[in-house]
């Protein structure tokens, strides 16, 4: 599987100016479940169980656990991040090329530490390991429209708007909406540098 081979070749854990980004573990799952299940982070999930045991065994599931990675601040637990390596689309001819060449981000932050720029920090340096340690070529992060949060803190971070969806989105509670997707190539992010 790509995502398990990609994520753990790294070295663990990074470190920026003020977070440690590390590997989810298992043990993780009570952490991430504190701000996970608050309404304003679970409102936009793409999957919401309703009790820490149905979190548990979600978070824990290999797949979902080999692209997880943790954000600490001060030796806390305050967000995760997602890296779901995959292929790009391509011709039957070429698509030897193209398999495991690019990756959707996501990620979610415990209100508490919202407004500080932890989250960009985290971002920034998620996509330079994509693009530094990992050599993909191309990074991805969708949301729906009215996640503006989530939104604004792709455009901070140089990605581009690509996709804006009219009512393509199904939300649990608040029926079809708009959707928007960002992206960001390799070479783009050099030259921003």
């Amino acid at each position: 599987m790509a995502e398990t081979s990609a994520l753990s070749g790294l070295s663990w854990p990074v470190r920026t100016e003020r977070l440690l980004i590390r590997q989810a573990t298992p043990a993780d799952a009570e952490t991430t479940w504190r701000y996970r299940r608050l309404e304003p982070v679970n409102r936009w999930l793409t999957r919401a169980p309703d009790t820490l045991e149905a979190y548990r065994a979600q978070f824990q599931e290999p797949e979902a656990l080999a692209k997880t990675l943790v954000l600490e601040h001060d030796s806390e637990v305050i967000g995760d991040l997602m890296v779901a390596v995959e292929d790009a689309w391509a011709q039957v001819e070429v698509a030897d090329r193209a398999r495991g060449v690019q990756a959707e981000l996501g990620w979610s932050l415990d209100p508490a530490h919202a407004g500080r720029g932890l989250a960009t920090e985290a971002v920034r340096e998620l996509i330079r390991l994509c693009f530094e340690e990992l050599r993909l070529r191309r990074v991805t992060a969708n949301c729906f429209a009215e996640n503006e949060a989530s939104w604004r803190l792709m455009e901070r971070v140089g990605m581009r708007r690509e996709l804006y969806t009219v009512r393509e989105s199904l939300h649990r509670s608040k029926g079809w909406l708009d959707g928007i997707g960002y992206a960001l190539l390799a070479d783009e992010w050099a030259a921003g540098r």
